[in-house]
């Protein structure tokens, strides 16, 4: 097996190799194009075929390989620059004004100096990128139909602040009181709000009308608070349980401990210790509870599009959060040095029938002396048990008790045993 791993990594690196791979990609690309143009259902003028994208790969590596001084190489790129634009005067004088396969053609004529002066995953990285382009034509046709425009200047205006301003803030912590640098609590913002943005995406644009359960388990990913009171309000008018809706509020509380299992990987990985195995036991005995009660209703799709959460990306929401996020800090840091570790314990249980994002990125993002790691863990676990409380009440209040006690009554088992796990186990 050695042997043989050992000879497919010297073979790709042999320029024999490298030309198959880029004619085999080449050829890829050019199949690809071709269901992308009859996907179209669209008369539009085509230069050349499958194989020209395979040739214009293959002459791209051989005058490469024979000048690496590109001379040659540019001298090709005039070659199809020329046969390229005369092409376009063509489709401009039809009245079409696309550019794409030009710029499909010059990039696959770039395949042959890519494979051989940079890594092999760069190229297939090229590579996938195109093919994701092109098959992804109905996905951004469809969110370009719905898109609202606020959201994609709400969207460029928090990467601004995230790429630009970010970087600039102070690493150092400004104030004894608070346990965080103005770094750290605004990349708390960034990081939230990007998990959150993601199931926002998720449920708005790509599973739009997929039924309860997708509804739930998206819906999870940026609050299954709120995803719980949406499907609680809708189904006030029933007098019978749905164990659709059950299933979608059962799977939004799956997703939220996978959620704040993501978030303990991403800013305190040392905490995987002691929260890996309980969030992964109730975040996917949650799901097969909620597909347990799929099985057991009809198969149900959303008459409209519910409107589960705002944007989370608004600018209000973000520095929301940045308020709550140095109001926990503070808040915690004077529990824990006032009570210890059951003083944070018990203010995680009152926390969890709140908004518990803020309390736990300051539990693992601040510097608790005295604390050690188990009871920091324990507090997230009491915070996430708690919350399952306040669910199931949402469930009976917001909806019929007649009708959802049976989810309700699932959201405080499951909210039990994770206070138990919280509070006995650390």
């Amino acid at each position: 097996m050695k042997i043989a791993a050992l000879t497919l990594a010297d073979a790709a690196t042999q320029l024999w190799m490298k030309f198959l791979i880029v004619a085999f990609l080449a050829f890829i690309v050019g199949l690809e194009f071709r269901e992308y143009l009859l996907s179209k259902r669209e008369d539009h003028l085509a230069i050349g075929s499958v194989r020209t994208y395979t040739f214009v790969a293959i002459l791209g590596f051989v005058l490469y390989a024979l000048d690496p001084d590109f001379r040659l190489f540019m001298v090709g790129f005039l070659f199809l620059t020329v046969l390229f634009g005369a092409f376009y005067l063509r489709k401009v004088e039809t009245g079409q004004v696309g550019i794409l396969q030009l710029l499909i053609g010059a990039i696959v004529y770039t395949f042959g100096p890519v494979s051989q002066l940079l890594p092999l995953w760069f190229l297939v990285l090229l590579f996938v990128a195109i093919i994701f382009v092109l098959s992804a034509r109905p996905l951004t046709q469809r969110v370009l139909e719905h898109m609202d425009q606020q959201e994609l200047i709400t969207l460029a205006k928090f990467l601004l602040l995230s790429a630009v301003i970010l970087p600039l803030l102070p690493r150092e912590t400004p104030f004894t009181e608070i346990p965080a640098s103005p770094f750290n609590i605004w990349m708390a913002v960034v990081i939230i709000s990007t998990i959150s943005y993601a199931g926002y995406m998720l449920r708005r644009y790509v599973f739009p009308r997929r039924g309860y359960l997708i509804t739930g388990i998206v819906g999870g990913l940026y609050s299954s608070t709120a995803t719980t009171v949406v499907l609680a309000r809708g189904n006030r008018g029933d007098s019978a349980p749905n164990r659709t809706v059950h299933a979608a509020i059962l799977a939004a509380s799956g997703m939220m401990y996978l959620r704040l299992l993501l978030l303990v990987l991403i800013l305190n990985p040392p905490y995987l210790a002691w929260t890996a195995l309980p969030m992964l036991v109730f975040g996917f005995g949650t799901l097969a509870a909620a597909y347990f009660f799929a099985r057991l209703g009809e198969r149900q799709t959303l008459d409209a599009d519910p409107r589960v959460a705002d944007n989370p990306l608004a600018f209000g929401t973000a520095f929301l959060f940045a308020i709550l996020f140095i109001v926990m800090l503070l808040l915690t840091r004077f529990v824990a040095l006032e009570f210890g570790s059951s003083g944070v314990k018990v203010l995680a249980f009152g926390v969890g029938f709140t908004d518990i994002d803020p309390f736990v990125m300051s539990l693992l993002k601040g510097a608790y002396p005295g604390i050690p790691a188990p009871q920091i863990s324990g507090a997230l676990l009491v915070a996430a048990g708690s919350n399952d409380f306040l669910k199931g009440i949402y469930a009976v209040v917001l909806g019929q008790w007649r009708a959802n006690w049976s989810v309700a009554a699932a959201l405080f088992v499951l909210g039990a045993l994770t206070l138990l796990y919280g509070v006995f186990l650390f």
